[in-house]
């Protein structure tokens, strides 16, 4: 029998996760906003987003599925468009960001879930809708790859080594996170959410300086975070309102992940 999968949101991470399904011998579709994703041939894309319904057919024969659409005002658009019963296995990609700021201190899944904006409340909304249907969710620390890390902005000249005293956030690179998520197809636990993390939540400009020093170039000024707050944009400024480290044991004990890259370092160096 075909193995056939469908994720909504082929973005940066869904990109990456429908390449290794591809390589892995799975039929594989999915949406963008536009219909339209040329980097990804033997993929079947579809236009879908709340005002634009999936073809009535675009999911016939479909056993797995994967979100990473975000949640609007209205709820969530995949959840109020597409019935998850009959499905063999479903996924929700969330954020880290639902568990708020703890001061720097650990959280793991049995954590309560403490959201300190809008977007955060929305994902914890999701998630517990996706959680009482069965899915498995993937909570996301800070995502890198290539293409989008330090090493991108420190050679298009935008980095910022930003110093708030005791902040430091977790990160996760986009190939851990397509493991991680094959690894819960191999080994499903239905309801069950997965923080998806590296091993070293760190400080942001240390991960600055790294690539610098990995590029071979000089490191921007370090910037206060009394003069980051007048610079930084509003978007911006609310990831450094949260501060705690991920634990990701789970991931480990529950689905056997060896991450890739258990930290910036090897993460940033494999970018060179």
């Amino acid at each position: 029998m075909a193995r056939r999968f469908f994720l909504f949101g082929l973005g940066f991470s869904g990109r990456v996760i429908a390449r290794q399904l591809l390589h892995a011998g799975w039929q594989v579709a999915g949406s963008t906003r536009s219909g339209e994703a040329v980097d990804l041939p033997g993929v079947t894309v579809y236009p879908f987003d709340r005002g634009h319904p999936l073809p009535p057919n675009a999911l016939d024969g479909i056993t797995h599925v994967l979100s990473s659409v975000p949640p609007d005002d209205k709820g969530d658009p995949v959840l109020d468009a597409v019935d998850l019963s009959g499905l063999d296995w479903a996924g929700y990609l969330s954020t880290t960001g639902v568990y708020g700021d703890r001061q720097g201190e650990w959280v793991d899944e049995d954590a309560d879930l403490r959201p300190t904006g809008d977007r955060s409340r929305r994902r914890m909304a999701a998630e517990a809708q996706w959680l009482a249907r069965g899915a498995h969710v993937f909570r996301l620390a800070g995502i890198y790859g290539p293409g989008r890390s330090a090493m991108d902005s420190v050679r298009d000249g935008t980095a910022r080594r930003i110093n708030k005293p005791g902040q430091v956030f977790s990160r996760i690179h986009v190939d851990d996170i397509a493991q991680t998520v094959l690894a819960a197809m191999a080994r499903p636990h239905p309801g069950t959410a997965y923080n998806v993390c590296d091993d070293d939540a760190a400080p942001p400009q240390d991960v600055i300086t790294h690539a610098c020093h990995l590029l071979g170039a000089d490191p921007p000024p370090e910037l206060s975070w009394q003069d980051a707050q007048r610079v930084l944009s509003p978007m911006a400024l609310s990831f450094y309102a949260d501060n705690k480290r991920v634990s990701n044991e789970r991931i480990k004990r529950e689905l056997g992940v060896v991450l890739k890259y258990p930290s910036y370092r090897e993460g940033l160096a494999a970018m060179v």
